[in-house]
């Protein structure tokens, strides 16, 4: 597969674009007015599960001044959206914040655009242009065709970048129309340079969601598109995140972390994986190393799968039976199976 050069803009303490990796984010759903001690706990617990870059809704001056609190208690690059009034997003920018993400069909006139790039550009702060058919400049709105839509958005942010010299800039062009979503992605690809942001917008509840967003952004990045995603849930960000992983493993490029072959169950199943995995699921996930974790059901798959598996467990009538490098190292009762499971897992990530 050939990918598409993008250039490098540098968020934070992370390179996007260019030849850096792909990286994960998701944007916090709570308001900052509420935010506590316990949200900076789930923060960093996303921080440990692999999210890359943290966005934040900042609808005012006193919700830029809590954010700005934050980033100084936090090493993720942290992402300021900014929607209607462009004098909050030079308020965060003064703040030092790592990004702003604007909406080009409701930040203003062109003057406004421009004090934000100047701003920006003086701190070196990128800016990333969020192009939404939900929320087009109203320019465009006759325009049927939502994926030429958004690509006339696209342009028309590119020539007022261009004509203010600002270069340090990235794009993303979402719908919630799969469809639609990849016909401007590909052509924005083909036209520019920019880095790409991959998503579907509104894409839906857990399951629907992932579906539509699993096909999307697989579908551009097997076609050398895209520098960074976000997969957008009507849930948690930490499902999100996750999400965003585990599309990027299926894809090859993701490398850490553990990949978990787990079983279904079935009538034959004398373990209730479910229940376990749902009992380990933060552990696992806060892995940084790269294992494959087999958690199985019965004697019927669970030898096989285990056996490739760094760590592996399956039931064995009232027992379960733990695996190390592929082979037998455990046989325990039911209720201590969880127990000595992290217990081996504890020695691989020492």
């Amino acid at each position: 597969m050939t990918y598409k050069t993008t250039r490098k803009v540098r968020i934070g303490n992370i390179e996007v674009g260019g030849d850096s990796r792909k990286t994960v984010q998701t944007m916090w759903k709570k308001s900052l007015d509420l935010f506590s001690g316990e949200d900076l706990e789930e923060i960093l617990n996303l921080e440990d599960v692999g999210c890359d870059i943290l966005r934040f809704s900042v609808p005012n001056f006193r919700t830029a001044g809590i954010l700005a609190e934050i980033k100084r208690n936090i090493n993720m690059p942290l992402v300021a959206d900014i929607h209607f009034d462009y004098k909050i997003a030079l308020e965060c920018i003064k703040n030092g914040i790592d990004k702003i993400r604007i909406n080009p069909g409701n930040i203003g006139d062109e003057w406004k655009v421009k004090e934000v790039l100047q701003a920006a550009a003086d701190k070196n702060i990128p800016i990333r242009i969020g192009i939404n058919t939900g929320s087009l400049d109203k320019t465009f709105n006759d325009i049927s065709d939502k994926a030429e839509a958004m690509l006339k958005s696209a342009e028309s942010e590119i020539n007022i970048l261009e004509k203010y010299n600002f270069t340090n800039a990235l794009f993303s062009l979402k719908s919630s129309d799969i469809e639609s979503t990849l016909r401007a992605n590909r052509e924005f690809s083909r036209r520019w340079d920019y880095p790409l942001h991959l998503g579907v917008t509104e894409a839906g509840p857990l399951t629907a969601g992932l579906v539509k967003s699993s096909i999307a952004i697989s579908q551009m990045l097997n076609q050398g598109i895209g520098d960074t995603i976000r997969v957008s849930l009507t849930d948690k960000p930490i499902q999100e995140v996750i999400a965003g992983r585990e599309i990027l493993r299926a894809c090859g490029m993701y490398a850490n972390g553990v990949d978990i072959v787990s079983c279904p169950r079935c009538g034959r199943s004398t373990f209730d994986t479910h229940e376990f995995i749902s009992s380990v699921y933060d552990e696992l996930y806060r892995v940084k190393k790269n294992l494959k974790v087999a958690v199985m059901g019965c004697i019927v798959n669970g030898p096989g799968e285990a056996s490739d598996a760094d760590i592996g467990i399956t039931g064995a009538g009232t027992k379960v039976v733990i695996f190390k490098h592929g082979k037998i190292y455990r046989k325990v009762d039911e209720n201590k199976g969880r127990e000595e499971f992290l217990k081996v897992l504890e020695e691989f990530v020492r």
